[in-house]
């Protein structure tokens, strides 16, 4: 079962952390030593640059208070881009599915507020697999009864993992960032691209190896999550390199957008030419959920027929996802 992609969109906020800021908040770190190790040099962040400066986020509940932005607002902004762009009016969608690393609530899903806040009265509930929610998202749906699906679904990846950050953790403060990238999919509609290969997996047995707690902040076990992302990611691309390449298309890789040191050893090991790989992470930090797909949205206009795009995800779980969006062959 093949889904036509109709439309993405995103949002980053507009609070940027810059390596020049974080060198302010005198931990240990610098521009060089950051753009060596992992080759980020700002990212945004939904709370503001003052309560980060006088808190450093030790407490996550009081950056939730703080945020100038919801998971319902990033989404929602997120989503209106992409209905826009596939001509999809809001009444159209029938069906809202949310996920991320950190939702703004235990209850209700974010995917209500996000459906609230677009108007919409339709089923809405969260897929949540931390920084492969939205494969997570598309690989549910492809498993669903045909008949039993609306025309128009709408995925949508908020996140604010700024929040669960402590600022006086150089490994963690360098890494991330915040935004929000939504999807128009279905599989009766004719879209710009055609979503195919989608898998998931998971080995459970890596769950503690990066975490979240309720009310605390993020942590990872650092060296063995990227020797893992590399691995995997190396996997998964080879898989659709040998499954879909073809001379008469443009094969192109988007990344999980962990770091860019990561993605750059992908595409060395997977002989991806500089022209064919596209990321945002340099400006925009680790994105969780939304990184892969924003790195498309940001670039939605120049796609062309022939354009062959292979998307990669990892994440908490330990999880790992692909897909590849087939541009100009529509149903």
């Amino acid at each position: 079962m093949s889904f036509q992609l109709l439309g993405l969109g995103h949002f980053h906020p507009e609070n940027e952390i810059t390596n020049r800021f974080l060198e302010e908040l005198d931990i240990g770190t610098n521009d060089e030593w950051i753009m060596e190790r992992v080759g980020i040099r700002s990212r945004r962040t939904v709370m503001p640059l003052d309560y980060i400066r006088a808190t450093r986020n030790r407490d996550p509940r009081g950056a939730v208070e703080a945020s100038l932005y919801t998971h319902a607002e990033m989404g929602r902004r997120a989503a209106e881009l992409a209905l826009s762009r596939a001509g999809i009016s809001k009444e159209e969608v029938g069906l809202v599915i949310a996920g991320n690393s950190c939702p703004d609530w235990a209850s209700p899903a974010d995917a209500c507020p996000i459906a609230a806040a677009l108007g919409l009265e339709v089923p809405a509930f969260d897929v949540h697999s931390a920084c492969t929610s939205l494969f997570a998202q598309l690989w549910l749906l492809s498993r669903m009864r045909e008949d039993a699906l609306p025309d128009v679904v709408l995925l949508v990846a908020p996140e604010s993992l700024t929040r669960v950050v402590d600022y006086r953790d150089r490994s963690a403060a360098v890494i991330w960032g915040d935004g929000a990238a939504a999807a128009v999919v279905s599989l009766r509609r004719p879209g710009r691209a055609t979503v195919l290969a989608n898998t998931l997996e998971s080995s459970p047995a890596g769950a503690d190896k990066v975490v979240v707690p309720r009310l605390g902040h993020f942590a990872q076990q650092g060296r063995q999550v990227q020797m893992f992302a590399i691995r995997k990611t190396n996997g998964l691309l080879q898989a659709l390199q040998a499954g879909y390449a073809d001379p008469a298309r443009r094969f192109h890789f988007v990344g999980h957008q962990a770091n860019l040191r990561m993605l750059q050893a992908v595409c060395r090991a997977c002989e991806i030419p500089p022209e064919l790989h596209h990321s945002n992470v340099e400006d925009f930090g680790n994105t969780a959920a939304a990184s892969a797909a924003s790195v498309v949205s940001m670039l939605w206009e120049k796609w062309q027929p022939g354009d062959d795009v292979a998307l990669v995800g990892v994440g908490s779980g330990l999880t790992w996802s692909s897909c590849l969006l087939r541009f100009g062959e529509a149903a």
